[in-house]
């Protein structure tokens, strides 16, 4: 793991659309397409506008989310929606989004539909996770039931959750998924969130703090984009 400071959160957004631009760029020059893979909730909203202003050949990126919360688009809590919002416009408007959503009642029934959907996608060229105060990343929960199926080895691409402390139904990609990638980042913004990641770092147990899969992994390195405001 390999930690990178910023002083402001809009240091850190700048800095970082540059970073992940420059990826994709050199997936689309090497591969003819790039996929990326993000996180919801308010702390990226800054970075997506950065990186929708970046003047890239769109058409040929594909993006999706680590995990998303099963509602409808139109739901407030739907990340889907914050990225058609916050990402998927100005130069990003082309870019091709792979949803987490089927309309099903519940997501256990939806997620077969579902890793059809992500089936073809490629190896990941970045992917972008969060933390939450309990070290869950994406929808892996220590608390969840459905947690060793998202660790495991052989796990499938997708996967339902049920967190029993958060609200709402869950799909995400698993562990193994989600490390098929050219690079991994995590990205923090606040103190509380740099004390979380040092308790992760110091201890081995991933069932009590799932990011500590990817705190250990060797490759790809997990790069921590981190500002204290």
């Amino acid at each position: 793991m390999q930690i990178r400071y910023f002083f402001t959160a809009a240091e850190l957004n700048q800095r970082f659309a540059d970073d992940v631009a420059a990826r994709l760029a050199s997936a689309i020059s090497e591969r003819g397409v790039a996929t990326l893979v993000v996180s919801g909730g308010r702390t990226p909203q800054g970075f997506f506008k950065a990186l929708a202003a970046k003047p890239l050949d769109w058409s040929k990126v594909t993006v999706t989310l680590a995990d998303d919360r099963f509602v409808p688009l139109h739901h407030d809590a739907s990340n889907e929606r914050l990225v058609r919002e916050s990402l998927l416009v100005e130069h990003a408007k082309s870019a091709q989004f792979v949803s987490l959503y089927a309309d099903y009642p519940t997501a256990e029934q939806a997620v077969a539909e579902l890793n059809q959907r992500v089936a073809q996608l490629p190896t990941f060229d970045v992917v972008i996770l969060g933390m939450g105060e309990d070290g869950h990343t994406a929808s892996l929960f220590p608390c969840s039931a459905e947690l060793a199926q998202g660790l495991a080895d052989d796990a499938a691409d997708l996967l339902a959750t049920n967190p029993t402390t958060a609200p709402h139904q869950r799909i995400s990609f698993s562990r193994r998924r989600l490390q098929d990638s050219r690079a991994v980042f995590l990205h923090l913004v606040g103190e509380s969130k740099l004390q979380v990641l040092k308790q992760a770092a110091s201890g081995d147990d991933v069932s009590e703090m799932p990011i500590r899969v990817f705190i250990k992994q060797a490759q790809p390195e997990l790069t921590v984009m981190f500002a204290a405001t």
